[in-house]
């Protein structure tokens, strides 16, 4: 195999891993606050407080909101995902099954993303527990009370994920399913399909947190500026030959971080769950 094709292929290996990354590797990256390009082995995320208006006499100096700056720092974390390609393998192999391997070692590196995230998520302390149902429109509203009680804005940058289950309790209520109240369009976002009802952005997700012992799944209605998720190195491909096992050894890595930032802009809504295990 010539210095040429090899460099090719690793260029295209390269260009389709992060394609399949940035289409379908991460489902829920885009749904919070994020920082790219960081330099360093943590970031920092401003928690801003609220402000007050007041008034001022005529002449008189603006007064000062005083505003509460917190920092919340974010730490990153190195990921690998890597596989062997056979040499041999490689001569039957067509652009196809090639981005199979590709779409392999992203959709991998996707999911330690929104493992992060989801980590950070179930830290809220804000809750709708549980009791012996599963996610119900009661549940959906005593959420929604306690984000419009906190002032978190409604601005169209309200998102819920939720599990499969829950996912197919939402159909079944004609709120959420009937097209007079969400519409008749479902666009996609990251992947897979979602839908807005009442200002928030809902999407399913099939890795939750599961409890056994109680049969129940946690799921969450969250602001975007809620949560933080930081990268310094999106995905970075390398292959390397190894004359011994005549293969290219793909090695996919990542460094990522994510981060509570805003308490009081998360809700967890537990909810019963006997569909699966896991």
């Amino acid at each position: 195999m010539s210095i040429s094709i090899d460099q090719s292929f690793i260029k295209q290996f390269e260009a389709e891993v992060h394609l399949a990354f940035q289409q379908t590797g991460t489902k829920l990256r885009s749904t919070v606050r994020t920082k790219n390009d960081v330099r360093g082995s943590s970031t920092t995320f401003q928690k801003v407080g609220k402000g007050t208006a007041t008034t001022k006499a005529r002449h008189g100096l603006v007064p000062v909101m005083n505003l509460d700056h917190t920092p919340v720092e974010c730490v990153l974390s190195d990921y690998y995902a890597g596989d062997w390609v056979d040499e041999l393998d490689e001569l039957k192999t067509n652009v196809d099954e090639r981005r199979v391997v590709a779409s392999a070692g992203a959709y991998a590196l996707g999911r330690k993303s929104d493992e992060l995230i989801i980590s950070e998520l179930n830290l809220a302390s804000q809750s709708v527990e549980m009791g012996t149902t599963g996610l119900t429109k009661a549940k959906i509203l005593s959420a929604l009370e306690i984000l419009n009680n906190n002032d978190v804005p409604d601005d169209g940058q309200r998102f819920a994920v939720v599990g499969v289950h829950q996912w197919n309790e939402l159909l079944n209520m004609k709120e959420f399913s009937n097209a007079d109240y969400v519409g008749d369009s479902y666009p996609l976002l990251n992947g897979t399909e979602s839908r807005k009802w009442l200002g928030i952005n809902w999407i399913m997700h099939n890795a939750l947190p599961f409890d056994e012992d109680n049969s129940s799944r946690a799921c969450f209605i969250y602001h975007k500026n809620a949560i933080g998720h930081a990268s310094g190195c999106d995905v970075k491909t390398d292959i390397t030959w190894h004359g011994e096992r005549a293969a290219h050894f793909i090695s996919n890595c990542m460094s990522q971080g994510a981060k509570l930032i805003d308490n009081s802009g998360i809700v967890k809504i537990m909810c019963k769950d006997t569909s699966v295990i896991g």
